[in-house]
């Protein structure tokens, strides 16, 4: 799960690291008193007014806009509130722009990256930091890799000081700027495991003119799995910066991400929905979304899978493939049986059930009067639904 910005910055803030703060507008009406606010609570004539989405790339976009005075954050404010930002990692029809957060404006010294995430190959957390702050660390991973310094952590010791000395150096940091860079550190690691954040990234973290450390930038990634025990952060979920579609779905508890192809996958258990979504693209085949049912996959569930899949206008073939280990095949054959009498289904659909109960679920299909395309292995269920939807 995301955040925006302000919300990943409240996060720092609690835990001590600082920040560069505004207040959130959500209403054009609101703007000019919270640049007053602004002002007052930062004695500060200058402001920054930035978009909040759940994107990067928001300032080469034209969501992010430094305004020398009131007059001028009044105008940048009013044109960001309600715009359709596109950046690289929007889709391309963009995204609303439904909140803005004005800003002080501060001013910098020099610019530096910040983040944590888990290396999955090390099983361990990695610090990163670098002196390319602002850009795309992509761009510095790919360009300049020796730019980005890590120190992975020992999750039975946990982030020790001696590392934090050790990336603090690294940068170029001594004397006060040093302590400071220390402490943040610390607290931004503590706020990365307290909160189960996947990632947690300051872009930038600069150093002021008044030699002081401060997060210009912040965005924080959650572990879904972790979201039960995480009730503060759950509720800063924003379902408008989400797929609808994705939205629908997580209320039926089902595992659903859209793609851009135009067959759609139902499946049982991740592995096998990978796995189903690969033989489709080697016969040929795009597919329209993952899709995972889940192993207690039963009539309701199959039912509503189907509803999600073709909310998709470009889905025009739908792959089912359940394998019976906790879930009955049969179970799951009236399912489909149900699903296709009700949904008066317009596109082909083609199953492949095999495991419990699976000569069972066919000799139900068989007789069910339905329209539906059988196959027995997975290879022939991917040659059918490719040759159904093109």
């Amino acid at each position: 799960m995301k955040i925006h910005e302000h919300e990943a910055k409240d996060i720092l803030k609690e835990y001590g690291v600082p920040i560069q703060d505004g207040f959130v507008v959500d209403q054009e009406s609101d703007i000019e008193s919270a640049i007053d606010k602004v002002s007052q609570e930062f004695n500060c004539s200058q402001f920054v007014v930035k978009a909040q989405i759940h994107a990067g790339g928001r300032g080469k976009g034209g969501g992010v806009k430094f305004s020398s005075d009131k007059a001028k954050a009044i105008a940048n404010a009013k044109s960001i509130l309600g715009m359709t930002l596109v950046t690289h990692q929007t889709a391309k029809e963009g995204q609303l722009v439904r909140k803005i957060y004005i800003t002080e404006a501060i001013d910098i010294a020099k610019e530096y990256y910040v983040a944590i995430t888990l290396d999955r190959a090390k099983s361990k957390n990695v610090f990163m930091v670098s002196t390319e702050g602002g850009v795309e660390i992509e761009e510095v991973a790919e360009t300049n890799p020796e730019k980005i310094i890590k120190v992975w952590v020992d999750p039975n010791l946990g982030f020790q000081q001696s590392q934090a000395r050790y990336l603090a150096f690294s940068l170029g940091f001594t004397g006060n700027q040093l302590k400071q860079a220390v402490k943040l550190f610390s607290a931004l690691y503590k706020a990365y495991e307290g909160t189960d954040a996947s990632i947690a990234e300051i872009n930038p973290l600069v150093l002021t003119d008044q030699d002081n450390l401060i997060a210009l930038d912040a965005k924080f990634n959650f572990d879904s799995n972790a979201l039960g025990r995480q009730k503060d952060v759950l509720a800063l979920r924003d379902v408008h910066e989400e797929d609808p579609t994705e939205v629908e779905a997580s209320k039926f508890n089902l595992n659903y991400i859209k793609l851009d192809g135009n067959v759609g996958c139902m499946v049982n258990g991740a592995g096998l929905a990978m796995a189903t979504m690969d033989i489709i693209k080697l016969k040929g085949g795009e597919p329209a979304n993952f899709l995972d049912v889940g192993g207690g996959a039963n009539v309701e569930t199959v039912k509503n899978g189907f509803k999600i899949i073709l909310s998709d206008p470009s889905v025009k073939a739908v792959l089912i493939n359940i394998f019976g280990g906790i879930v009955r095949c049969d179970r799951v054959a009236n399912g489909i049986i149900q699903a296709v009498s009700e949904l008066d289904l317009n596109v082909p659909v083609v199953v492949r059930l095999a495991g419990t109960n699976a000569v069972e679920a066919k000799k139900l299909l068989e007789n069910s009067g339905v329209s539906i395309l059988s196959a027995e292995t997975l290879e022939e269920a991917a040659v059918k639904v490719v040759g159904a939807a093109t």
